[in-house]
């Protein structure tokens, strides 16, 4: 394998982004030629490595006035154009339209493709797991070269329609967040994310609410950017209506995490659904003692053993979740314990081990082995 290249549609900052970014720089100062084929440009977009070309494949100008089947096919025209242009050795897609898209228009390129899973297959809003995704999973995904996951979970979801070699690699942890040096702990509970629905801040600070009836001298700080979905203003309104501007905060997402986050005595992770978060794998990384919701299709639970590296609770509850954090408040020897055990996290999921495993699925892909590691299927 010479070349790589990956397909999504655009660079935006969210977790896939951030994981192509960061894989594709590792390759590409590995020597390999390495191509990112993004559909649009975004606003706050990550910035690849000097080394990776970024191209173009979505809709041109020209195209904005033609009919939605048109331009259906035009986005599989493009991709194609690219395929055959670039030659790449392996492509390897994010997101759900991604894998379509590839899938239909790599076919006779003998380019193959590699789908790598980045969210819960189930709970609709266009995961997997609509009639439209069903269809296309069991019409195309048999005709992948191969498949990442980040869980089990995603996993056996896919397995009965896939034909390939799969593989679970978890997502790199950016050196930054490694062996930070100590700082006093401020009376906080601490999270940062996107301000997004599916990660359920309103459970956080409702659950917070419960917590600061027996604490009222620790505050929440939620950091993170506008999604622009209408979360930040359902955020601000439940503020207002307790009357807590002085408990919790919204700090925004302009701000160093690696410097923010260790203050905080609990970090809590509050999503109803998520591939494998990570803001909740830097918050371990940087040895935080942590509350996370147990969300389908089982990120946290891969990377927490409950009670060990912290704290693992129902979603969409608010009472476990206020119980779980007080426990943390109140027992700073389990907190601190939990936190150490947390940081361990860097020994699978530093930067150089997830590229190693990605390399060497790859150039397996390349050539053409084609049955999964006995471990993983027999998991």
């Amino acid at each position: 394998m010479k070349s790589i290249a990956f397909h999504l549609n655009n660079l935006e900052r969210g977790g896939a982004e951030r994981v192509v970014v960061t894989l594709s720089g590792c390759f590409a100062r590995a020597g390999y030629r390495v191509l990112i084929a993004t559909e649009a440009y975004g606003h706050h977009e990550f910035e690849p490595d000097a080394g990776v070309e970024r191209v173009h494949v979505g809709l041109r100008k020209e195209d904005e006035g033609k009919g939605r089947l048109t331009k259906f096919r035009l986005r599989e025209q493009y991709l194609r154009g690219f395929l055959l242009e670039y030659k790449p050795d392996v492509i390897v897609t994010f997101a759900n339209k991604a894998d379509y898209r590839a899938l239909v228009a790599a076919k006779g390129t003998g380019v193959p493709v590699v789908v790598a899973i980045r969210t819960t297959p189930t709970g609709g809003r266009g995961h997997y797991d609509t009639f439209f995704d069903r269809f296309q999973t069991r019409r195309l995904f048999p005709r992948a070269a191969g498949a990442v996951f980040q869980t089990t979970g995603q996993r056996d979801f896919f397995l009965p329609h896939l034909r390939c070699k799969t593989e679970i690699i978890m997502n790199p942890i950016n050196e930054k967040y490694y062996d930070l040096p100590a700082v006093p702990r401020e009376k906080s509970v601490v999270h940062h994310a996107r301000l997004v629905d599916f990660k359920n801040q309103l459970l956080l600070i409702r659950a917070f609410l419960r917590v600061w009836e027996n604490h009222p001298d620790y505050v929440l700080k939620i950091y993170g950017e506008d999604s622009g979905d209408g979360t930040k203003q359902k955020l601000e309104a439940l503020i207002a209506e307790h009357r807590a501007e002085d408990k919790v905060f919204l700090p925004g997402g302009e701000v160093v995490f690696e410097e923010v986050i260790p203050k905080g005595s609990v970090y809590v992770f509050s999503s109803d659904w998520e591939g494998l978060p990570n803001s909740l794998l830097e918050a371990m990384a940087m040895g935080m003692p942590v509350v996370a919701t147990d969300c389908p299709c089982g990120g946290p639970a891969t990377v927490i053993e409950d009670g060990v590296n912290g704290l693992l609770v129902p979603i969409k509850e608010e009472e476990p979740m206020a119980e779980a954090i007080c426990r943390l408040i109140e027992d700073r020897e389990l907190a601190e314990r939990l936190g150490k055990e947390a940081a361990k996290i860097r020994e699978r999921g530093n930067v150089e081990a997830v590229f190693s495993e990605w390399r060497n699925y790859l150039e397996g892909v390349c050539r053409g082995e084609k049955k999964g590691s006995e471990k993983h299927h027999a998991e």
